[in-house]
């Protein structure tokens, strides 16, 4: 059985960071219109956050297709030299991320449709509503939204602290991995420090000039000598 290179696409990577910039950008705003007066300034952003989760919900399926459908590759593992419950927080955490965005943007869709507000992507495709217009079904989904966005902020920071560990403190291609310059810019610099500095060649005729009396020939020697008289 062939074993297929452990990396990412360029079509994984892209998507893995069109995902992070769309929920950076959804997250803020949300918190902002949250507390704006009702307005037709506060409809509009609920309109452009809403787009927004539509368009992570859609990213997302085309990345799981991509990852369930690969023949060129496999994502890299964690470095078998982690320990074995740093492996595992690692998988966990991969999976949890994967169904939290899932999970946002699903239910702030329902909460929307149970708020009697049906969802039209862009302005131009209308959505269907997932569940008919029920107030208080809308509260609990207004909370359970609210509670799994504040889930996946702080799965987030601790994918982006763990990252960070990983390059500046286990030293491995882990991030280098979603940022492939990052490889580039070690490997040269690996280059550059095996390279020995100019200081350190030390030319021919100085080896010879600093050469100890007892490595020299008596010819030369005794021309030193009479040129010190």
């Amino acid at each position: 059985m062939t074993t297929l290179p452990a990396t990412y696409t360029r079509a994984a990577v892209g998507l893995h960071w069109a995902i992070a910039l769309l929920i950076f950008t959804a997250f803020p705003l949300g918190l902002y219109m949250h507390g704006l007066p009702l307005s037709p300034n506060k409809l509009r952003l609920y309109n452009y956050h809403k787009w927004i989760g539509v368009t992570v919900l859609i990213l997302a399926i085309l990345r799981v297709a991509l990852h369930v459908r690969r023949t060129t590759h496999r994502p890299p593992d964690v470095p078998a030299t982690a320990p074995k419950w740093e492996q595992f927080v690692a998988q966990a955490m991969h999976y949890l991320l994967y169904m939290l965005i899932f999970a946002v943007p699903l239910s702030g869709w329902l909460t929307s449709s149970a708020q009697g507000f049906q969802t039209v992507w862009f302005g131009v495709i209308p959505l269907p509503d997932l569940v008919g217009k029920d107030k208080e079904m809308a509260n609990v989904l207004k909370e359970i939204h609210k509670y799994l966005d504040y889930a996946m902020l702080a799965l987030v920071g601790a994918h982006i602290a763990a990252a960070l560990k990983h390059h500046f403190i286990a030293h491995d291609e882990i991030l280098a991995n979603m940022i492939p310059f990052l490889r580039r810019s070690r490997g040269k610099s690996a280059a550059n420090s095996a390279r020995p500095s100019r200081r350190h060649m030390v030319p021919h005729s100085a080896e010879t000039t600093d050469t100890p009396d007892q490595e020299v020939s008596p010819i030369y020697r005794s021309q030193r000598t009479s040129e010190a008289r």
